[in-house]
């Protein structure tokens, strides 16, 4: 049998089957004929009617009918909250009291201080943040939690196009990332799945990408559900055909125009908007809020509102200068337009009216659109107005002073109402907010399986959802974590305090100095309750919620969790690494290193391997390799290089590495005359990082830990380079204790990097770091952010601002310095700080407390 072969050169198009499988043909109308009920008919008649209509086609989409993803369990690394905020600032207050905070249940810690609130969700529900591709993590939540039908809305913002484009940040502080720039190049799964698959089949792989996730998506929604997926120009028809194949063309909600405040400059017309799809699970059942904005008064589509009524009862039509600008009227001067009075529909009896001395009538085959009466008291309030030889209805602009949003958004841009771009692609706040606020209440939960810089979990957080966020990469999480760890949000005022945001909101009607409506009710004045005497209804804005003044919200409890297990292992579970890094996992990590041999240090050194191969015997060690290093100078008395032999250990594909794994092959590689060790893993618990460190004095040989990107994961996707970000050499931080009486401090001193290249430590003063967190009390389990600091970045001018009358200044010095408030000893006598590296490595130290 041929294989059959894979043609990426072919466009993807929309085909029809003319000859539709005769095996599910045949089963379908079986199951209609056994059918136990008319909801089972209509579905089996529904899938049979989709096999005679369009469909896209793509390579590889027969090969890969079905797809086997991993169940895994998420592990909780980390538990953050504003706990952490208000630790290190609590003696800081201004009068020196106290400040303390309930989180998590702890019965120490009341609530002292009111002016910093967060909402508490019903059920204990905790955010959550995730480490981890977002195919495995959907399809987690839903096999392996049972999420399934309870998501009310998710967001999905994947790269818009099939180039290897800038669009994703591979440092936490580098935010003008290049196209095609060698230094700006990175291996990020969730930017390499939709485009290094462009190297091989182009956006073939890029609609494959796509639909496995979308398919997860819809079982995670609930029956009322929205799904929104942001795409550009550039694929947006094949992503619309797509979402059609999976959600049904009549779940198609609208496709929303973001017009964006620059665009692509071309030969021809320069694009300048993306597209937001909007899918519903089922459009019958759709959770809808109707969403407003200002009446546009002057603006294109409002030039029917041409009119003005003095406060001395004149009327006359604007200027052109008053119609442009609307604010420049007096107060007290009304715009208003004229509408028509009538229906269609001839009435049973005439309708003669008389106004102003002259009797009116409808037109032909028309009625008034109210009783006589009716009519006689819209005259008595001045509604009513002869235009030639009809009546006419006039209608205040201030009537009704918003109009209903539609499918155009050209408000989207991105100075002026979000913060500021934290990130290479950071889609506006307003974006997301709106589509939060159509689909879905307070309360209920949001997902976005591509956070990039967190906008939806910050967005989700301030308007009182529930939210699980996740990325492949580290970078974007660390800015993420640091973005809602130092957000403030207004205070909105709950209906129910006991059932949190999902008891819902306040609205008020309120209106300012003018009369304009400014709150979150406001009154719909129509004709027909003028005439009939009727109190005017009244419509909600979900966006504007009563706020509560002298209160301070903040980012309330979430976890970070991840595929990879937290450091402690059980014997059985080290047996199992030594499984997991046999076998295929190994080849693809050494076809990796030979695609990507070279390894960066700084200072512009680098070590390049050479020769690599598997070991044919060996207890523990994966590879070896010779290695050539150039410190950018002369590295020998002859002006070349040096090489020498070098053996790497793998750690295991969905853990962590321990101790014993390095201390035995550390042994092992000194005993076969190895110059040094690498040690490749994805995360790595305390003591192996810090025995990596002493590894010459403890066993003869040096050791240095290669953090390697999830990346890895992603099998024969991989593809040569001319730079590679797949490994980094993390440094070790620094810690320093000092015992103040009964209290501790804690100090980052800086970073600890192991050159290979001239067998010394580079030291990196701590601050210079992005962040760093100290737990005060870990129990070797789980990471309790008790206090966090961000040097060297305006992370904390928002959380200043909002307690400038609370707390001194020197607060926001220290959060941002390398030296921890003081603080107990805990129940576990020992405490840990991890720190973010510029490309978001986590790099976390252990310490006893000193007695």
């Amino acid at each position: 049998m041929k294989p059959k072969l894979i043609n990426s050169s072919i466009a993807p198009s929309l085909e029809w089957d003319n000859n539709p499988a005769r095996d599910q043909t045949d089963a379908l109308i079986a199951e209609i004929l056994n059918a136990g009920s008319l909801e089972q008919v209509k579905a089996a008649a529904l899938k049979l009617k989709a096999m005679s209509q369009p469909f896209l086609n793509w390579t590889g989409k027969a090969e890969r009918l079905s797809f086997d993803v991993p169940t895994l369990p998420l592990f909780i690394h980390e538990r953050l909250s504003t706990r952490a905020i208000i630790e290190t600032v609590r003696g800081h207050k201004k009068g020196g009291d106290q400040l303390s905070f309930e989180l998590f249940g702890d019965p120490q810690h009341s609530i002292v201080d009111q002016t910093l609130k967060a909402y508490e969700h019903r059920d204990e529900w905790v955010n959550r943040m995730m480490l981890g591709d977002s195919l495995t993590v959907m399809n987690s939540l839903l096999e392996y939690e049972g999420l399934g039908g309870q998501v009310q809305m998710i967001y999905i913002d994947p790269p818009y196009g099939v180039k290897f484009g800038s669009n994703f940040q591979p440092f936490v502080r580098k935010r003008d990332v290049k196209h095609n720039e060698d230094q700006d190049m990175t291996r990020e799964p969730e930017m390499v799945k939709a485009y290094r698959d462009t190297w091989e089949m182009g956006l073939h792989s890029y609609l494959s990408y796509l639909r496995d996730r979308l398919v997860l998506a819809r079982e995670l929604l609930a029956d009322s559900g929205s799904v929104f997926v942001q795409i550009g120009a550039e694929n947006v028809h094949h992503v619309r055909e797509l979402m059609d194949e999976i959600f049904s063309a009549e779940n198609h909600c609208a496709s929303i125009t973001l017009v964006k405040t620059t665009g692509f400059t071309t030969s021809r017309l320069s694009e300048v908007y993306d597209v937001l799809l909007w899918y519903a699970k089922d459009a019958q059942n759709i959770k809808y809020r109707q969403l407003y904005q200002p009446k546009p008064i002057g603006a294109e589509g409002s030039g029917n509102y041409s009119y003005v009524e003095l406060p001395d009862g004149s009327r006359r039509r604007l200027t052109a200068e008053e119609f442009t600008n609307p604010s420049s009227l007096p107060t007290g001067w009304r715009i208003f337009r004229i509408s028509d009075i009538s229906s269609q529909g001839e009435s049973r009896e005439p309708q003669p009216f008389e106004f102003e001395g002259k009797i009116y009538r409808p037109p032909a085959n028309s009625h008034w659109k109210t009783t006589l009466e009716g009519l006689r008291k819209l005259v008595e309030q001045r509604r009513v107005i002869a235009v030639g030889q009809r009546l006419a209805y006039i209608r205040y602009a201030d009537d009704f002073s918003i109009s209903p949003i539609n499918n155009v958004w050209a408000d989207m841009g991105q100075s002026g109402f979000s913060d500021p771009k934290l990130y290479v692609v950071q889609t506006p706040a307003k974006v997301i907010q709106r589509c939060i606020l159509m689909t879905t209440d307070p309360g209920d939960l949001v997902l976005d399986p591509t956070c990039g810089s967190g906008t939806t979990a910050y967005v989700a957080e301030q308007w009182g959802r529930r939210w699980i966020t996740c990325d492949v990469s580290r970078v974007p999480l660390a800015l993420a974590r640091q973005r809602l760890l130092t957000a403030t949000f207004p205070y909105y005022e709950l209906k129910d305090s006991k059932r949190g945001p999902a008891g819902g909101f306040v609205y008020r009607r309120k209106q300012n100095k003018k009369g304009e409506e400014v709150g979150g009710i406001v009154p719909h004045i129509t004709l027909k309750s003028i005439a009939n005497n009727e109190k005017p209804e009244e419509e909600i804005l979900v966006d504007r919620p009563e706020t509560l003044q002298g209160i301070t919200r903040v980012t309330g409890a979430f976890t970070f969790e991840a595929t990879i297990p937290t450091p402690v292992q059980t014997e059985e579970q080290e047996q199992d690494e030594t499984l997991e890094t046999t076998g295929s996992f190994v080849d693809r990590l050494l076809e990796v290193l030979r695609k990507t041999p070279v390894l960066q240090l700084s200072g512009n050194r680098t070590v390049k391997f050479q020769s690599i191969r598997k070991l044919a015997k060996s207890l523990n060690l994966s590879a070896e390799a010779t290695i050539g290093m150039d410190n950018g100078n002369e590295s020998n008395g002859n002006g070349g290089t040096s090489s020498q032999s070098v053996a790497f250990v793998f750690g295991p594909e969905n853990g962590q590495v321990i101790q014993r794994t390095v201390y035995q092959s550390a042994i092992e590689a000194n005993a076969k005359n190895y110059s040094h060790l690498y040690v490749i893993g994805f995360a790595i618990e305390p003591n192996a990082r810090e025995l990596i460190e002493n590894c010459e004095e403890v066993t003869g040989i040096p050791a240095t830990y290669v953090q390697a990107t999830p990346d890895l994961l992603m099998g024969d996707l991989l593809k040569n380079m001319r730079s590679s970000q797949i490994f980094s050499v993390c440094g070790l931080p620094d810690v320093g204790i000092q015992l103040e009486g009964d209290l501790y401090r804690a100090t980052l001193y800086g970073l600890d990097v192991f050159d290979p290249v001239t067998m010394e430590s580079d030291h990196r003063s701590g601050n210079d770091v992005p962040a760093w967190f100290l737990d005060t009390d870990y129990n070797g389990l789980c990471f309790h952010v008790c206090q966090a600091f961000f040097p060297k970045t305006g992370a904390w001018d928002g959380l200043k601002k909002a307690l400038k009358n609370t707390h001194e200044d020197s607060v926001w010095g220290h959060l941002a310095g390398t030296i921890s408030a003081p603080f107990e000893a805990g129940k576990y006598r020992q405490i840990a700080v991890k720190v973010i590296d510029d490309r978001g490595n986590e790099l976390l130290v252990v310490k006893e407390l000193p007695q």
